[in-house]
């Protein structure tokens, strides 16, 4: 069997080799050999003799041929010197870029710059390493902007459905003759649709060819890396340090090239006049990552006064977007976490104006969002002063810093604080004067899908309530000071309450939690009687536990295993019992510090079964494992994005997300699995009053016990 591979000399030339193993080549017997794939020497299996033939001449012996190295039997980092046998080099000439002997640096690399083999193979080992974690950091990147472009996708396409719907109902109303219209409108549809999609996907396509690329030199250089071999070091450096390199920095569409807005404009009046021009699909092509704003209203603004910023929607390749419709929103926060009054104008060109008023002097942050994604440079810091001489030079560096800050992210609900309602001016949304009117419970556009209840002791009436606990299909709500437990529909109706009150097992005194075990067993926490109770489905009492041990239960659910998990918001300590009533563990004491609580509330399980705390006069969540080790804690106490006022309600979604119930400030806060603030959730039109207990539905919303407003809320939550 004969190989041949190319050692690479001083220069452009080339030494072809070759190898000549008689009987084959076995790389069982030679385990050491086998990075011969990856290095460009060859190694032959008998050092004494010698096979190796020029295929156009012997190489001469001057300074600019490579010395051939041969790998020692038996030893995967060890080198012999092939000009030189049964020499084992020492040294790096520099020039050739090879490891050399004692004797060839008195002939072919006479007059050579060297350096120490044991030297040179540090720094290329460390210069590989470099290069490798410098190429792996760049995978999240990818990673997070193939995300990007997923949700965008996927936006687009129920954009595209919700579109379809319209569509049919609209001219399901009309007569016949507009079927060749609306053919021409779903076609319209299609392709803008289909060009899209096209620019989505050629983008994702070329990430996800990168990361493939990435991981897989990331590996070879690994595994090189891993084996200890100096050869493999050394060879590896050669073949795949540059390439390294280049996946490390080269650029990459990271910022999305397309957007998901399908809107349809849909004209009825004067319908039989214009029947042969009916209807159009609404989009543009503006991303955020090119979208500018310009103005003094960027950087300062006079209190009292209206002040205005331009902002110029442009796309992919920076090229001005001459159309208008396009979705921004505008956002002015004061260092409190509060939120403005503005308006936003289309001009119908591509540019569009943000006029905003400031009545207090201080300093704020602008938030521009096109499409969800903040644009160049937001948010931008702003200063309000009380006269046009009060205001300081403007200063470009000062909102330059702040370009970072422009990255698009997953499509989410903005960070909007539940204080203001006015802040809804500064979002508008294209669409039809004629178009299908569809059903809205509020009349300000927010998450809020309805609302259930009113302070009373009848069904479906509420005082004082607390916990709340979601099923395969149903909302339970803990009517704390009603004594019982009501059960609704996900799409809120009624189906049916029990409790009793007494202090009798079977009976309730202010259950303030509830849960739902994976058998359907109904799990609630009795504070008053000082225990929790499990009773089936159907409301019919069967057991209780922690009698005896529990002060003041306050918050329950349930983890993985099926264990029970109790918040004694009294005794500062967090119980796990099994379903029989067996303790198996506890921890927590009242206190501040990590392992401690201050009026704990309540308590959800995530996906890797640990256990996240609401911490009520501590102003913090803590996240413990299933065996109570302190994990991480987040939160602090005041009303900027991430701060608490007494924290209450807490769920997980099924990405890890946290979502809390910030009782004080009468908000929903979401925060990544990590603790990092994420969004709100937006409570605008009809807001709360000391919200409580929180969980998902089966069906991904999100309901909150509403206790001040005695009632409970369902809202839209985007996992």
């Amino acid at each position: 069997m004969e190989k041949r591979a190319q050692c690479k000399m001083r220069g452009d030339s080339t030494w072809p080799l070759q190898l000549c193993v008689s009987g084959g080549f076995d790389t069982h017997s030679y385990p050491d050999l086998c990075f011969l794939s990856v290095l460009a020497v060859v190694v032959c299996a008998d050092p004494s003799s010698n096979h190796m033939e020029a295929q156009q001449g012997s190489p001469d012996t001057s300074s600019e041929e490579c010395t051939v190295l041969e790998a020692l039997p038996g030893k995967g980092s060890g080198l012999l010197c092939s000009q030189h046998k049964g020499k084992v080099p020492a040294l790096y000439c520099l020039p050739c870029e090879s490891a050399v002997c004692e004797d060839c640096i008195l002939e072919q690399h006479v007059d050579h710059p060297t350096d120490s083999l044991t030297k040179v193979v540090d720094q290329q080992r460390t210069a590989l390493q470099e290069r490798l974690d410098a190429a792996k950091n760049r995978l999240p990147q990818i990673r997070g902007a193939a995300q990007v472009l997923r949700d965008i996708q996927q936006q687009l396409s129920s954009q595209k459905n919700s579109i379809e719907e319209d569509i049919h109902s609209s001219f399901s109303e009309l007569h016949k003759t507009l079927d060749t219209r609306k053919s021409v409108l779903l076609m319209e549809l299609e392709v803008t649709y289909g060009l899209k999609q096209k620019v989505l996907q050629t983008q994702l396509d070329t990430l996800l060819k990168e990361e493939a690329a990435i991981n897989s030199n990331c590996s070879v250089t690994g595994e090189a890396l891993d084996g200890a071999s100096e050869a493999a070091v050394l060879q590896t450096h050669k073949d795949f340090g540059e390439r390294l390199s280049e996946l490390a920095s080269q650029g990459l569409p990271l910022q999305p090239e397309e957007n998901d807005q399908l809107e349809l404009m849909m004209e009825v009046e004067g319908l039989r006049k214009s029947i042969h021009n009916l209807g159009a699909i609404i989009t543009t092509n503006a991303v955020a990552s090119q979208t500018e704003a310009c103005g003094e209203g960027l950087e300062q603004s006079v209190v009292g006064q209206p002040t205005s910023v331009i902002i110029t929607t442009r796309d992919k390749a920076g090229g001005l977007c001459k159309t208008g419709n396009a979705v921004i929103s505008a956002e002015i926060f004061t260092p409190d976490g509060s939120i403005t009054d503005g308006e936003i104008l289309d001009h119908k060109n591509g540019t569009y104006e943000f006029l905003y008023t400031l009545h207090k002097e201080g300093d704020f942050s602008l938030a521009l969002r096109l499409y969800d994604q903040h644009i160049k440079g937001s948010p931008f810091r702003l200063k309000a002063t009380s006269s046009p001489d009060d205001s300081p030079p403007t200063t470009s560096g000062a909102n330059a810093a702040s370009t970072g800050s422009s990255e698009g992210g997953a499509r989410r609900r903005s960070a909007k604080s539940p204080g203001s309602r006015s802040r809804q001016k500064g979002v508008r949304r294209g669409g039809s004067l004629f178009s299908t009117p569809k059903k809205k419970v509020n009349p300000i556009e927010d998450d809020l899908i309805f609302r259930i209840g009113t302070k009373g002791r009848n069904k479906g009436e509420f005082t004082n309530l607390q916990g709340v606990a979601a099923s395969s299909d149903s909302i339970l709500i803990a009517d704390s000071n009603n004594q019982c437990v009501q059960i609704f529909s996900n799409q809120g109706e009624f189906l049916s309450r029990f409790g009793v009150r007494g202090r009798s097992p079977g009976q309730l005194q202010r259950p303030t939690g509830v849960a739902v075990h994976p058998n359907g067993d109904i799990i609630i926490a009795d504070y008053d009687n000082k225990w929790v109770s499990i009773f089936t489905s159907d409301g019919k009492y069967k057991a209780k536990l922690g009698s005896g041990r529990l002060m003041g239960p306050k918050g329950v659910s349930v983890d993985q295993n099926g264990h029970v998990i109790v918040v004694d918001n009294k005794a500062c300590m967090v119980f796990i019992f099994q379903p029989s009533g067996k303790l198996v563990t506890k921890f927590g004491s009242r206190g501040n510090g990590d392992r401690q609580f201050a009026g704990p509330h309540f308590a959800a399980v995530n996906n890797n079964n640990e256990i996240i705390v609401t911490d009520f006069h501590n102003h913090s969540v803590k996240v413990f494992s299933a065996e109570g080790e302190f994990l991480l804690k987040f939160g602090s106490n005041g009303e900027g994005n991430g701060q608490f006022n007494a924290p209450t309600g807490v769920a997980v979604d099924v990405n890890g997300n946290i979502i809390v119930a910030d009782w004080g400030n009468s908000r929903i806060q979401v925060f990544d699995g990590s603790g990092s603030f994420l969004s709100y959730i937006n409570t605008a039109a009809d807001p709360l009053y000391g919200p409580q207990g929180l969980a998902l539905t089966s069906d991904g919303h999100v309901v909150v016990a509403d206790s001040g407003n005695h009632c409970f809320k369902v809202y839209r939550y985007l996992q």
